[in-house]
């Protein structure tokens, strides 16, 4: 453990030590630790988007539209494989956005047998606030790291992460 103060992960470590010394315990320091932020983030931004009228997943399906740029438009099947959703849970948070006016489902100009999902003028001013207010959250919690310690943890995530998608 370095010198920083002591953590919950910790007290788990510490137990695990007193009844297994055997176990090699350093991935869950790193892994315990990552599970615990992730959480308190995602509560954190729960928090955030709630006075907008928005949970999570509706932000991320008003976001995916944002991000693929004009015409802010994608297929249910593009918008389920980009959120890792089957089509039932998409259509279920579609069903909900549609009715609030935050986007539409027209036929696909492109494909008869389609529909086209596009984001309204009110749900991209929704969605536009709504990831400056979440940024803004997660600025503040990375406050605690200076920009090198901030640049430094990226790149370590990074590398970890595509080792787990290998």
């Amino acid at each position: 453990m370095s010198a920083q103060r002591k953590d919950e992960v910790d007290a788990i470590i510490e137990q695990w030590a007193a009844v297994r010394p055997d176990l090699d315990t350093a991935a869950m320091e790193v892994f315990g630790r990552i599970y615990r932020l992730s959480r308190a983030m995602s509560d954190r931004t729960e928090k955030v988007y709630a006075p907008l009228g928005l949970s999570r997943g509706e932000f991320d399906v008003l976001a995916t539209l944002r991000r693929s740029g004009e015409p802010y438009a994608l297929s249910p099947r593009q918008l389920s494989a980009s959120l890792m959703l089957t089509t039932g849970g998409m259509t279920g948070r579609l069903d909900k956005l549609e009715r609030a006016e935050l986007l539409r489902r027209s036929p696909d100009p492109h494909d008869r047998r389609g529909l086209q999902v596009t984001l309204t003028g009110k749900g991209l001013e929704l969605v536009d606030r709504a990831v400056g207010a979440g940024l803004a959250a997660q600025t503040e919690a990375l406050s605690a790291l200076n920009a090198e310690q901030a640049d430094q943890l990226a790149d370590l995530l990074r590398e970890l992460l595509a080792s787990t998608q290998r």
